[in-house]
């Protein structure tokens, strides 16, 4: 009996990393709907891309990869997004974001919406919302997808492209938030809550936001899932 696959998009940036090596296509959103394509479910990534030379070569590396493209808009007035990184020599990356850029006007299409009404989870992220355009879109496919559909927040406070709202915002809508060691302490002071700790702040975040599980990443030191009445940690 084959099971069912799961449609699992990846909602947000899609952009190209720029590394002193190299570039490569990246977004946390979309590596989230490749690397679900790997464990065997259908990942879709949902962004915008521009009408340019590293636009279409993004297409071409998803095709690639086995990804559908039916769901990443163009752009004839804005940018393929970049990043520049720069990693530092204990892992850690130093990131310069590119604005405006194609992914900041997300557009609410009938395509979008069939997607969201048929999704089993999503995962999207702060960074992503940085403009207000996108912001607004995002939360409406968020809202369109079935209640029973999971919703994976990843906390990304990146530069200057965040606020309290829209983290506590994108928290209410989630199932399970996601974010590291560093961000923790930042995001409890934004939401003006009592950083106790990881696992006493994870589960301040379970009880504040109706959320299922907090995942904690802590680079070398692996991460910590925590749950209503559950811990595990992984070195």
């Amino acid at each position: 009996m084959v099971s069912k696959k799961n449609t699992v998009v990846g909602l947000g940036e899609l952009l190209w990393d720029l590394f002193p090596e190299g570039k490569k296509l990246g977004g946390a959103p979309a590596n989230f709907a490749y690397i679900t394509s790997l464990l065997g479910d259908e990942g879709i990534p949902a962004s915008r891309l521009g009408h340019d030379d590293l636009g279409a070569e993004a297409i071409r590396r998803l095709g690639e990869l086995g990804l559908s493209t039916e769901f990443i808009q163009q752009d004839a007035d804005h940018p393929t997004g970049t990043v520049k990184v720069e990693v530092a020599r204990d892992g850690q990356a130093g990131f310069e974001i590119a604005q405006p850029v194609a992914w900041d006007f997300f557009d609410w299409t009938p395509q979008w919406q069939d997607l969201a009404q048929r999704a089993d989870a999503v995962c999207y992220g702060t960074l992503a919302q940085r403009s207000e355009h996108s912001c607004t879109t995002m939360r409406r496919f968020l809202l369109a997808a079935q209640p029973s559909a999971v919703r994976v927040c990843d906390i990304n406070l990146r530069q200057k492209f965040f606020n309290a709202r829209v983290v506590a915002e994108s928290m209410k809508l989630a199932t399970i938030v996601k974010l590291n060691h560093e961000e923790l302490p930042r995001v409890m002071r934004l939401l003006e809550l009592e950083h106790l700790g990881e696992e006493d702040s994870a589960r301040c975040l379970l009880s504040s936001y109706d959320l299922k599980l907090a995942c904690i990443t802590r680079a070398t030191n692996g991460s910590l899932l925590v749950s209503a009445d559950q811990r595990a940690e992984h070195p």
